[in-house]
């Protein structure tokens, strides 16, 4: 994860950027050159936060086929020499996840491009990836010499041709090519190791044995610390503990929870969490609130009182809630996703103070944003709209979109228009359901997304149910 320069939210490019519905709208209605090359920059440097878990490319794919878009500039990029040195998925992932979608869509330029990019960049295996699912027979075919010879016929190309074999997220070419007798054996002979280097790590564990001790979960914990790079380790062996653990070990527990060193302190404080132990939430509470508490240790006590379902967890909340703190902040998380009505004005009020305080990509926004929806406060309606204009993360402006639609009178004619070009499938899907049909554009967006093949089904099913069953109606 990485923090992007993105542009103001008022400009084309910080529209697009956002992947926000009115990118799409304003791109289309700006003059065509500038449109493209506001798109082309957002393609060429990948402006998500989280590039593996936002979507952006379809959302680009489509902005290109409406603008007619050339795929020079991608192209340029794909084969600059920083393809050589900068090999990280991040700086060409976006642009092939793009031109998949293109291929898709009937663009042949962009299928051969993909093909050409899968023969010699340093990406290529999310080049075939892409082609896996949209090259037929015979494009993979040509394919074979050209990534075969990425692995020398030595010990090492063979066992990276199995890595290779074994990891991929598309095995189609992968079995398509074991069928040709030119490349069968050798193939073969990688497919039966990455199964036998499978079978081998499975008879390697490392971690704790049948017959340990409280004693010796907890310092198999610790020892991951010491080596390099580091293990946290402190989740298995909390459940290593919930399998060794006998009455008589919880004064030991006890100890190692209170003045034990940090693995073993965030093991324990996480196994008694779990099993709502009395002593529990003073125990996360010292933890966390202590000055001389390390930082990995505080996450830790704060991840246990987060897992926590006991009425007690809620109750210690609401007096934890009004702290300016980071235990303070969870417990506001946890009112917001488990709280009750009365909780709503402390969930509104946490929701303003990360705001002002930590701007509108903070961390701690996503459960107060589902927390205003779930409990209906209509007067987060003004910082909801806030978030959703500023944040830079897809996934968060969703959340406010379906906050808004459980808050907001005006959501219907106002974003939820917008949402149905929405980079996310679950904010189109969202918009689907509550875009008010007055406007003519939404009728027309949603017959657009009734008949687009890459469409994702719950969007199509959500625009099927504003309309019946007479699909001529949309």
């Amino acid at each position: 994860m990485f923090d992007p320069d993105i542009a103001p939210s008022g400009t084309l490019l910080g529209l697009l950027q956002r992947g926000r519905g009115d990118g799409t709208l304003h791109a289309l209605a700006a003059p065509r050159a500038e449109a493209l090359a506001v798109l082309n920059d957002c393609v060429l440097r990948d402006p998500r936060r989280d590039w593996q878990v936002e979507n952006r490319s379809l959302y680009y794919a489509r902005l290109y086929m409406q603008l007619d878009g050339g795929l020079e500039e991608i192209e340029r990029h794909l084969f600059h020499p920083d393809d050589l040195l900068d090999t990280g998925e991040e700086r060409t992932g976006l642009a092939l996840a793009v031109l998949g979608h293109l291929a898709a869509y009937g663009r042949d330029a962009a299928r051969l491009l993909l093909r050409s990019y899968a023969a010699a960049g340093s990406n290529w295996r999310w080049a075939l990836d892409e082609l896996a699912l949209r090259d037929d027979d015979a494009g993979l075919m040509t394919l074979a010499p050209a990534v075969l010879a990425r692995f020398p016929a030595t010990e090492q190309g063979e066992a990276e041709l199995a890595a290779a074999v074994r990891d991929a997220f598309e095995p189609r070419p992968w079995r398509l090519w074991a069928e040709d007798p030119r490349y069968g054996a050798r193939l073969s002979a990688a497919g039966e190791q990455g199964s036998f280097d499978r079978w081998q790590r499975q008879l390697r564990p490392r971690g704790p044995r049948p017959g340990w001790s409280v004693a010796e979960v907890l310092k198999w914990a610790q020892e991951g610390l010491d080596l390099e790079p580091a293990e946290h380790r402190y989740l298995a062996a909390a459940r290593c503990l919930g399998a060794v653990v006998a009455p008589e070990d919880r004064p030991e527990l006890l100890r190692a929870a209170r003045s034990g060193p940090d693995a073993a302190r965030a093991a324990v404080l996480h196994h008694l969490a779990e099993r709502g132990d009395p002593d529990a939430l003073d125990l996360i509470e010292d933890a966390a609130t202590c000055p001389f508490s390390s930082e990995p240790l505080v996450s830790a006590a704060l991840a246990s009182f987060a897992r926590m379902r006991s009425v007690a967890a809620v109750e210690r909340a609401r007096v934890w809630a009004p702290r300016a703190d980071r235990l303070g902040a969870s417990s506001a998380a946890i009112l917001a996703r488990r709280g009750a009505q009365r909780d709503a004005e402390q969930v509104l009020a946490a929701l303003r103070r990360t705001v002002r305080e930590e701007g509108p990509d903070a961390d701690g926004l996503w459960e107060l944003v589902d927390g205003t929806g779930r409990l209906g406060v209509a007067c987060a309606a003004p910082v909801l709209r806030h978030v959703y204009r500023e944040t830079s993360s897809s996934h968060l402006r969703g959340r406010a979109a379906a906050a808004l639609a459980a808050t907001d009178p005006g959501f219907a004619a106002g974003f939820a228009v917008e949402c149905l070009w929405d980079c996310e499938e679950t904010t189109r899907e969202l918009a689907a359901l509550h875009a008010a049909t007055g406007d003519a554009r939404v009728v027309e967006q949603l017959r657009r997304l009734a008949a687009d093949p890459a469409e994702e089904a719950e969007v199509q099913t959500a625009v099927r149910s504003r309309f019946g069953p007479d699909a001529s109606a949309v």
